[in-house]
């Protein structure tokens, strides 16, 4: 199939796919006689499961690191689920972070009630000096 094919069934970008072929995320298209790659069943799969990770927010590195375990059927699973483990100690943290965000922004407009933009405590909050 052509970039562009492959870039429909994926959602993907065909740059993006150019790029995942020079970084050697995806292993190179072969190219037909007139010059256009030629991509396979194989470059589909791997590009979905780039997509999944990234989209599961996996870095580069990571997906690098899932990938190469991804070519390693008959060994133990540990690597994985040290990943994934990782990656989901990173989302719980965000989520906290989002909803400490969330509580300070809650607080800033129950706090305010002012008419005037010169009365307003949001306004006052956000020009004082940040603490270290």
């Amino acid at each position: 199939m052509r970039i562009g094919e492959l870039a429909r069934a994926t959602g993907t970008k065909a740059e993006t796919i150019r790029y995942y072929e020079r970084e050697g995320i995806l292993p190179t298209a072969d190219r037909t006689d007139s010059n256009y790659r030629d991509y396979s069943t194989e470059h589909l799969q791997m590009l979905s499961f780039v997509r999944r990770a990234r989209g599961l927010g996996f870095n580069m590195a990571q997906v690098r690191e899932l990938l190469a375990l991804s070519d390693h059927d008959e060994k133990p699973c540990k690597d994985v689920d040290h990943l994934v483990r990782q990656q989901l100690a990173d989302v719980e943290q965000r989520i906290a972070d989002l909803a400490s965000l969330r509580d300070e922004l809650s607080q800033m407009l129950r706090s305010c009630d002012a008419d005037k933009i010169g009365e307003c405590r949001i306004v006052e909050s956000l020009t004082r000096p940040i603490e270290l």
